[in-house]
């Protein structure tokens, strides 16, 4: 598409972004307190409002200041390496994990044994506990507790991701949880009023929708904080932090692309680059009735200069994707590229029959992202769309509102998202967004996809734990994505964070889901 068309679409079907200020009150602190004050839920690796890390699909850079797994990615998600687990060792056939434990203690005194996390695993495979990692642990067949300081988990089947999964699975305190009926632990007041984790913060107090405050454990084994106090504030959207940023109200946030820009050549400031490892893609609900033709899945990516908007409106900061991966080595030679062709889309919407399956009836079209850069990107997909007689009509929510409808049964209200599913570094990742097995309430394949090849080309890419046999299998997947569409891949671009040079030893990178990775809050410190 011309440059000048493609302005004019956008001028044309740009929708109105709300960018207010959230109201927020930061507490009053003694002088001589250090006190480092961040937008850690900002963006989409956010999860403002959440507490419970089990029901958590994003926010992990915050929940592992005072929550932490058994085992966690380097800072340069290269690798994973212990946290709660000194060590860990796996069997030669795959199906035995054997975990030797750190010696420590909850914040409350008790200490973090084995049996904390017998009782972690069962309760977050177990769908009643509104955990959404039931799916992904449904291969445990046992764990065991041989001592306080061992825990051995044995699968029915090799699983290649199951270390990855377990990077995200917070250990929790058997004492403090046990006596909550399963069904009630989602929505027990204990996750943000009295929490307990092993982290060097502890939780303080959470003032709602405004901030959540965290003191630091002096006991932590680690050795104790350089400050005595994390606040994490809430705010509308990322613009409103990064004017709070600039004011000196906090040190750190996540930043828009054009925002982040603004600081470039400011020595009091520090940009943050990195990969997303997040590829975001035009999700078809299956079970909506509007999408089970090819020819209109295909129709809808044909219709889109996704290079324009590349070009344009990510400033380059973003590569194509004509499957779920970009990495090289996963994306096998002989892919569709589909092109922009909104001619081709338009005959393919007419051979399917499009004006007798949906016409120009309006698409509620949602997303969570609530950016200004998401809105525009929204409002050129919507007028490339209606081009080829598609009439698709954005709706941004909030995460939890979101969340809250993709996982429910009421697929009229959600035919089609704009979102992201993470891609890396383990290519299992998006298994849970795929696979059939990973279906809502067990899973989030929220897409309601159900393609048994590529739910095939999954299981045997999963089972495969030989990495020098692993990436022919993860190109099979990435071959049945790009040949069946199940969802319109875009893009995985770049993302930013900026924080105030005041912050010393301060350690984030733009990891999927906020993370976790290796980052010692505990070295964090602050300038006056």
């Amino acid at each position: 598409m011309h440059r000048r068309n493609f302005g004019r679409l956008l001028a044309a079907a740009a929708f109105a972004f709300a960018s207010a200020t959230a109201m927020v009150s930061t507490p009053v602190l003694a002088q001589e307190e250090k006190t480092i004050v961040g937008g850690f839920d900002v963006g989409p690796g956010g999860f403002p409002g959440n507490f419970n890390p089990l029901t958590a699909t994003a926010g992990f850079t915050w929940l592992n200041t005072y929550f932490e797994p058994l085992v966690i990615y380097t800072s340069d998600l290269s690798k994973l390496d212990g946290a709660l687990a000194s060590e860990f060792t796996v069997s030669e056939d795959s199906l035995s994990y054997t975990f030797k434990l750190v010696d420590t203690k909850w914040h409350d005194g008790e200490p973090f044994t084995s049996v904390d996390v017998k009782f972690t695993l069962e309760l977050a495979k177990n769908a009643d506990s509104g955990s959404i990692f039931a799916a992904r642990l449904a291969d445990i067949a046992s764990i065991e507790t041989p001592d306080e300081h061992t825990a051995v988990v044995k699968l029915n089947k090799p699983n290649s991701a199951f270390l990855s999964v377990l990077s995200q699975v917070m250990m929790l305190p058997q004492h403090a949880l046990s006596t909550i009926d399963i069904k009630e632990v989602a929505k027990s007041q204990w996750w943000s009023t009295k929490p307990v984790g092993t982290g060097p913060f502890k939780f303080a107090k959470y003032v709602s929708d405004q901030y959540v405050e965290m003191a630091a454990y002096d006991g932590y084994r680690g050795g104790k904080p350089k400050v005595n106090r994390l606040i994490n504030r809430y705010f509308a959207n990322a613009a409103a932090a990064v004017s709070a940023l600039s004011a000196g109200e906090i040190q750190f946030t996540f930043a828009e692309p054009d925002d982040a820009k603004t600081f470039k050549g400011n020595d009091n400031f520090r940009i943050i680059e990195g990969d997303s490892y997040v590829v975001n893609y035009i999700g078809f609900n299956h079970k909506a009735g509007i999408w089970s033709d090819l020819r209109v899945r295909q129709a809808v990516i044909h219709a889109i200069d996704r290079n324009a908007i590349i070009s344009s409106l990510f400033g380059g900061a973003a590569k194509l994707a004509n499957c779920g991966y970009v990495a090289p080595r996963l994306v096998p030679n002989g892919l569709h590229d589909y092109a922009y062709d909104p001619q081709k889309a338009k005959e393919l919407l007419e051979e399917a029959g499009w004006d007798d399956i949906n016409g120009d009836k309006a698409i509620p079209w949602l997303t969570y992202y609530n950016t200004p850069q998401v809105a525009n990107v929204m409002a050129a997909i919507q007028a490339m769309l209606a081009q080829v007689g598609i009439n698709v009509v954005p709706r941004a929510l909030d995460v939890p509102s979101y969340s809250g409808i993709v996982r429910s049964e009421k697929f009229e209200e959600f035919p089609l998202v704009y979102a992201g599913l993470q891609n890396g570094p383990n290519p299992a990742s998006l298994n849970i967004g795929l696979n059939a097995a990973q279906i809502p309430p067990a899973g989030n394949n929220i897409m309601r996809v159900e393609m048994p090849q590529l739910t095939e080309a999954l299981n045997t890419a999963m089972a495969e734990t030989d990495p020098s046999k692993a990436d022919p299998k993860w190109q099979q997947v990435c071959k049945e994505m790009n040949a069946e569409l199940p969802w319109s891949p875009m893009w995985v671009a770049s993302r930013y964070g900026v924080a105030s040079s005041k912050l010393k030893d301060f350690f984030w990178t733009p990891a999927p889901a906020g993370g976790p990775f290796v980052s010692h809050p505990e070295k964090w410190d602050i300038a006056p």
